[in-house]
């Protein structure tokens, strides 16, 4: 036989409710909360938005001190400090001994960053210029940063979709396609060469559409979509060269430039200047991050570690602008490179569409009743990664100075894909960064270079490069599986 549910009270500045530290459940006298916290950082916290913790005087209090202020822990509320806590939402404590605390905690955890890829890129070089004693001269390297721009830009455009838990097999198809609209267009047609660029690159987009339309609306695996734009692609790539199967780029045209071009003549100003002013952006962003999270009373990084992670990448700039001033100077393919891989970083991780992209391909179904357009995200990904590989084979046509029918085939998208892997977007999905392409095809580019000046067979060059991609899945496979153990 139920009974009649005690009225709630609500509490008022005459008579407050009554509090009992000692009482594990809600209190009955005090307002209904709907539902117990089910998550880290939620126990104990207001939710009235005065931005206090532990010290709502309606409810049963959490906190052990007999005063009910905030414990002297410097992890956030509501993060437990057992074997089951996400090393991400625990604050490092004060001093070095609190940093190297929570690096380990973060290692332990599965938590490893970019450390594997810096780590390797340190061993390849150090490999190869033993056995070659000039693979870190001055004009190699620049060579490195050049031949990166086309595979590195379709890479980016892979981060975008393994970020949903998907794959697109056509980018390599898309790349040779918009070439080839653009040469002919140029060269044939007799068009402006921008004219042409910016129809190829429109193109390009269409063909991401069509993708995204079939695989969000209509509901065909992105898999079995994208391999059939692989084959069509490559279809209307030949079909727009002709029989020919090549045309060459005009020799001082703009996609002639885009490889051979090094800002201001080789002027090593612009080298410098870009060194400079990356660190500095950095810092700032930085600062003006923990000053918000502060002004919120969220966890902040402690200033020195900031400052630190802003030393060393100016320690990298600098030794990166000495090393092509050495040669000839800033690469205009490098610059939008990096131009690429800076935006779409600030949108995944500053912007409200990224952190749907995110919630997309973290959870479908949650990201879904959260309110998010899941179909309309997806679309936007493929046509975004479409764009960056049309933009990306613009950028092979004019290393190899034409385009033509082999143009986006090959190792092409085993490279692109490679790359994000290796640089550790997760093929699970929901997990990477756009920056992971760039040091992903510097690994690539790196040992592919290297094994050409020892003069090695392109036979042990797909392998070598098939083992790292496979070593960079197992890591990622590793990771995941310690931090879901862990976290359970």
């Amino acid at each position: 036989m139920n009974t009649p549910e005690t009225p709630t009270t609500h509490p008022s500045p005459t008579n407050p409710a009554p509090t009992n530290p000692s009482t594990d459940g809600p209190d009955p006298t005090g307002p209904s909360t709907g539902a117990e916290p089910t998550g880290p950082g939620t126990a104990g916290t207001s939710t009235t938005g005065t931005g206090t913790t532990g010290l709502d005087p309606t409810g049963p209090s959490t906190d052990p001190s007999p005063t009910g202020q905030a414990p002297a822990d410097p992890s956030p509320i509501g993060a437990s400090s057992g074997p089951a806590a996400d090393p991400r939402l625990l604050a490092p404590a004060p001093g070095w001994a609190g940093r190297w605390h929570s690096t380990r905690r973060r290692l332990a955890s599965g938590e490893l960053g970019s450390l594997p890829v810096v780590v390797g890129l340190v061993v390849i070089a150090v490999v190869f210029q033993t056995v070659t004693h000039h693979f870190l001269q001055a004009d190699n390297l620049t060579n490195i940063t050049r031949f990166i721009a086309g595979p590195g830009l379709i890479a980016v455009g892979v981060v975008f979709v393994l970020l949903l838990g998907e794959i697109d097999l056509s980018l390599g198809s898309v790349a040779g396609a918009s070439a080839a609209i653009a040469a002919v267009l140029t060269a044939r047609q007799g068009w402006s060469e921008w004219v042409a660029i910016l129809a190829a690159l429109g193109a390009a987009c269409v063909m991401g559409l069509l993708h995204g339309l079939f695989f969000a609306r209509v509901g065909v695996p992105a898999f079995v979509v994208t391999l059939a734009g692989m084959l069509a692609w490559s279809g209307l790539q030949e079909y727009v060269l002709g029989d020919g199967g090549t045309v060459n780029n005009r020799h001082d045209g703009i996609i002639a430039g885009l490889d051979s071009t090094f800002l201001g003549d080789g002027d090593i100003a612009y080298a410098w200047t870009l060194a400079i002013l990356a660190p500095a952006l950095y810092l700032a962003a930085r600062l003006h991050t923990t000053r918000r999270r502060r002004a919120a009373g969220l966890t902040a990084p402690p200033t020195t570690d900031t400052a630190i992670r802003a030393a060393t990448l100016a320690v990298l700039t600098l030794a990166t602008a000495y090393t092509l001033n050495q040669d000839r100077g800033l690469p205009l393919s490098l610059v939008v490179l990096l131009a690429a891989v800076l935006t779409t970083d600030f949108v995944l991780r500053r912007t409200r569409y990224g952190r749907q992209v995110f919630a997309v391909g973290g959870n479908v179904e949650a990201a879904r009743r959260a309110g998010v357009n899941v179909a309309r995200i997806r679309i936007s990904v493929f046509i975004l990664s479409a764009f960056l590989a049309g933009l990306g084979g613009l950028f092979y046509a004019s290393q190899q100075g034409s385009a033509d029918k082999q143009l986006g085939g090959g190792n092409v998208l085993m490279s692109a894909i490679a790359a994000a892997v290796i640089g550790g977007t997760s093929l699970f999905g929901g997990r990477g960064k756009t920056w992971s392409a760039l040091l992903g095809i510097l690994v690539i580019q790196s040992i592919t270079t290297g094994l050409d000046m020892v003069h090695a067979a392109q036979a042990i060059q797909y392998m070598i490069t098939g083992a790292v991609l496979l070593a960079a899945v197992v890591l990622d496979s590793l990771t995941r599986h310690t931090r879901t153990t862990r976290h359970r």
